[in-house]
């Protein structure tokens, strides 16, 4: 069985979802504190860097842990092809690491600035849709994603506006198909304004993986949508159908929600290396 290590850096206060989430894949979780011996890091088949506030997001959300010792070695094991999904503040740590995008390794290209949305600022706590996108990541985040499917997941976040002041950093993220996750509208059409596109991003972007494909910035909480149940009973499109049509029935409502596609595709694509790992 692949071993996922859910990293509990101080602030964070989402990693035992985010591990119950693992497990429901397949996948063994273990929290791991963020001062573990550098040994400890190879013995994972994968990272999960939860979301919450490390370090109080003290300077900007996530500056403060991507210097941590622990994120170095999780960029070591990642430049050896394991994954990396950083939900939210996360998500946040890996951009300020410079993992994400990661064109010049250690230098930070991207940055999740302040949300901007007409007659409002700060923190924005909401359910929204996104679609999969073709890409370098989809086999590792996406690949049981249907094309064009509005998949509604919850943000909760004051800065998830991913931006770039360098034109060719943007370039190169549309080209290359980085921007693995974009919002959108609840029938799949891309999401021009709000409160489709909840926060401004450039190129409407919900969440954004390196050239290689394995490491993921995603700023929504799938753990938030993991089952069925966790779905607002009125929530438009098919799975607010799904929802309103398993009332009453236990069964169905423990069934699986909208962001479970996230944690299966990292498993399924896990599942063949950790089974080649045993037979060597």
């Amino acid at each position: 069985m692949a071993r996922a290590a859910v990293v509990q850096i101080p602030g964070v206060n989402c990693e035992y979802e985010t591990a119950r989430a693992l497990e429901a894949v397949g996948l063994e979780a273990r929290i791991v504190r963020w001062n573990e011996p550098d040994s400890v890091w190879s013995g994972f088949d994968a990272f999960v860097l939860p979301g919450g506030f490390a370090f109080q997001d003290r300077i900007r959300a996530g500056a403060v842990a991507a210097k941590l010792n622990a994120v170095d070695r999780i960029a070591s094991e990642a430049a050896r092809g394991k994954p990396v999904l950083g939900i939210c503040n996360g998500a946040q740590v890996l951009v300020e690491a410079g993992l994400v995008p990661g064109f010049r390794p250690g230098h930070v290209e991207l940055t999740l600035a302040p949300n901007r949305a007409p007659r409002r600022e700060g923190y924005l706590c909401r359910w929204v849709w996104v679609r999969a996108e073709e890409g370098p990541g989809r086999e590792w985040f996406a690949r049981g994603a249907r094309p064009g499917e509005p998949i509604p997941v919850p943000i909760a976040h004051g800065e998830g506006r991913f931006q770039t002041a360098d034109p060719e950093v943007r370039r190169r993220i549309q080209t290359d198909g980085l921007v693995l996750f974009r919002y959108a509208t609840p029938a799949g059409a891309p999401a021009e304004e709000y409160p489709f596109d909840p926060n401004g991003a450039m190129l409407q972007a919900a969440g954004v993986t390196n050239a290689a494909g394995n490491i993921l910035a995603f700023m929504p909480h799938p753990e938030r949508a993991l089952w069925l149940r966790q779905v607002p009973i009125d929530m438009a499109g098919d799975w607010g159908e799904r929802r309103r049509a398993a009332v009453g029935t236990w069964g169905s409502l423990e069934g699986p929600g909208p962001g479970r596609v996230v944690f299966e595709s990292l498993a399924a694509r896990l599942r063949p290396r950790a089974a080649i790992g045993a037979r060597a």
